[in-house]
């Protein structure tokens, strides 16, 4: 089904594992403001609202979606307590190639990164053609990508912890 029809923060249809055991580190770009915001405070408070305490969250800035992958290494190169990272930013489509070059190195490093430490990193960025569309995802009416890597995240987390 089309994002245009559905709000993609419903998760009536998933069983969302209980967070209290794991610590979360969260990422979240300073670029688009706004947007990275609305994330943020989403992820937050879905983290809080499945049982992760407050005190097991890490949220540290970044400049911009292309050092989030740069954050998440760092973190988890200094922190091995950390279940999850979860990487929320917001690149919005320009005139020039630099979306793309971007998003491509953005999504690259997250996995990457994810690979290498053997841990979950999610990728919460919105990668959209114009700001309605950002601000449709960041808790309108297509609901909020930071939900959406908080529940995957704690699934995540969940999975390895009982692989």
């Amino acid at each position: 089904m089309s994002s245009q029809l559905k709000n993609l923060s419903d998760f009536s249809h998933t069983t969302v594992p209980s967070g209290a055991n794991y610590k979360f580190g969260i990422i979240v770009a300073e670029w688009n403001a706004e947007i990275t915001g609305a994330l943020y405070h989403g992820a937050l408070k879905t983290l809080l609202d499945n049982g992760v305490k407050d005190e097991n969250i890490i949220s540290l800035p970044v400049p911009g979606s292309f050092e989030l992958t740069g954050g998440a290494e760092i973190l988890l190169s200094k922190r091995n307590d950390i279940d999850a990272v979860i990487c929320l930013g917001c690149v919005i489509q320009g005139d020039t190639k630099h979306f793309d070059f971007i998003c491509d190195a953005v999504a690259q490093g997250i996995t990457n990164v994810g690979i290498k430490y053997s841990k979950p990193v999610i990728f919460g960025v919105l990668t959209t053609n114009n700001l309605a569309q950002a601000q449709d995802r960041a808790g309108g009416k297509h609901g909020n990508k930071g939900d959406e890597a908080a529940i995957t995240a704690i699934k995540m987390a969940d999975f390895s912890a009982n692989i």
